[in-house]
């Protein structure tokens, strides 16, 4: 008999083992990307992963480095993410710890009396607890937490990168206000003088008083949007100094278009590199713990096991006290088996296996909204350079055409409509162009975000 139940026992823990096998598998990326996922800009995706430009290749101005060196060190929520990293750090330390006994102190003492006589008992034993699990249990919650890890450092690599981005921004912007500021005070003095030989045409009666009146309207209504640009650069050195962390003050900038777009924005880029951007990495370790979930949601139908113990001294050994006290231990095993849960384990596998599918979907279309990024940034950098070449033509036209309505005018064979509207398409044509370079820039911007930042090669 006593066999007969040994060899069912032995049949029952080869058949958990077999079967509990699954639960141990490890996860398998799927990171991947088609090869079009560029769109025309796609170079060849057969070789290896390519190195990815880091953001001095990006941005090559040394003041504007010197300026995102400071981010990176004193941004506050650049940190944040930083003590996201660690906290995930100590849950992973923590889940690979699990598995381990814990040991407590649990002394305890008491005196009672009968008849006159008084007992003093004591136990002072140390307690175990190791608590097994359920197969697999604590194996998947710890490659679980590992991949929480993985999406923790793949966000601070977003947020290190969009912190970047964000500096980049700012100075651009403040280049094109610079910009913006020289071209209207230039105005402003082409105009102030213009008006003066207005004035001289209108006292000599060979110009009316209106167009004397016209045209000081429009010298104030540039002196007026110099007031709007100085106050904007105020704002923007405001704003930039809030992302370094620092006080309002003065920001240093190189010249606008002293440093041209990188080469890297007119070339063909594979389309691999969109495996280092931290969103598609982020996705694919949220795969990869909802894979790990899904398996600790199929341990929970296997047995669990658990070992509770003490050991120590006391003077209580049932009835008898002696003294001094003598070693007491015990140990306890017990296997819980599940056997009926009112569907919470099937609801909760059924759950986890939705929530593997729907991160996968996700995956895909976060690949897909990458893909489509860096198409609209690289387009957004080729239209910049072809568009300058055209406003630099047409600003070369409007002056050529400026100066002769002014000698036509002074010959009066031209009226001071014709002036005013050509200073003013001169003036929409130098602000235009200074727009084109800052959205060239912001495309580069923007290509350097959708490439992934300087993101490191994907975790295998």
């Amino acid at each position: 008999m006593n066999n007969k139940i040994l060899r069912t026992s032995y049949f029952v823990l080869c058949t958990l083992l077999i079967t509990s096998c699954g639960i141990y598998d490890k996860y398998q990326s799927t990171m991947d990307v088609p090869a079009d996922a560029l769109g025309v800009y796609a170079a060849d995706t057969s070789a290896v992963l390519p190195d990815a430009p880091s953001w001095r290749q990006f941005f090559t101005d040394p003041l504007l480095q010197r300026l995102i060196d400071t981010a990176l060190v004193r941004n506050t929520d650049l940190n944040s993410a930083r003590i996201a990293v660690e906290q995930s750090q100590a849950a992973l330390s923590i889940a690979k710890k699990a598995i381990l006994p814990s040991f407590y102190l649990a002394p305890s003492g008491g005196f009672s009396g009968f008849d006159g006589n008084t007992t003093k008992t004591y136990n002072v034993p140390i307690q175990m607890n190791w608590d097994f699990g359920q197969l697999g249990g604590y194996t998947n919650k710890r490659r679980a937490a590992r991949a929480v890890l993985l999406q923790a450092q793949a966000g601070e690599q977003a947020v290190h990168a969009n912190l970047v981005s964000a500096v980049a921004q700012q100075y651009c912007l403040l280049q094109l206000l610079d910009r913006q500021l020289e071209i209207l005070i230039q105005t402003d003095s082409l105009w102030g003088k213009s008006l003066d030989a207005q004035k001289a045409l209108w006292e000599n009666g060979r110009l009316f008083s209106t167009a004397v009146n016209q045209q000081e309207a429009s010298c104030l209504d540039v002196k007026t949007q110099i007031v709007d640009v100085k106050r904007n650069i105020r704002g923007v050195e405001n704003s930039l100094c809030t992302l370094l962390a620092i006080t309002p003050q003065h920001i240093a900038r190189s010249r606008y278009g002293t440093y041209s777009l990188p080469l890297i924005a007119n070339e063909p880029l594979s389309a691999k590199m969109l495996l280092r951007r931290p969103d598609v990495r982020m996705a694919d370790f949220a795969m990869e713990e909802a894979f790990y979930n899904m398996q600790t949601a199929r341990s929970a139908f296997y047995p669990g096991l658990s070992l509770t113990g003490a050991a120590g001294w006391t003077n209580n050994a049932g009835a008898a006290i002696v003294n001094p006290g003598k070693i007491l231990w015990s140990i306890v095993g017990s296997l819980t088996q599940p056997l009926f849960a009112r569907g919470q384990l099937k609801g909760n596998l059924q759950i986890a296996k939705l929530k593997q599918e729907d991160m996968r979907n996700k995956y895909v279309q976060t690949v897909i909204d990458a893909g489509n990024q860096v198409n609209e940034a690289l387009a957004d950098c080729q239209a910049a350079r072809e568009k300058h070449q055209y406003y630099s033509q047409q600003i070369d036209v409007l002056r050529e055409a400026y100066n002769g309505t002014h000698e036509l005018m002074d010959n009066g064979k031209a009226n001071y409509l014709e002036v005013i509207t050509a200073q003013e398409s001169l003036l929409r044509a130098q602000l235009s162009q200074a727009m084109n370079l800052y959205d060239g820039a912001q495309g580069l911007i923007e290509l350097y975000i959708a490439l992934g930042g300087g993101g490191p090669e994907p975790v295998k």
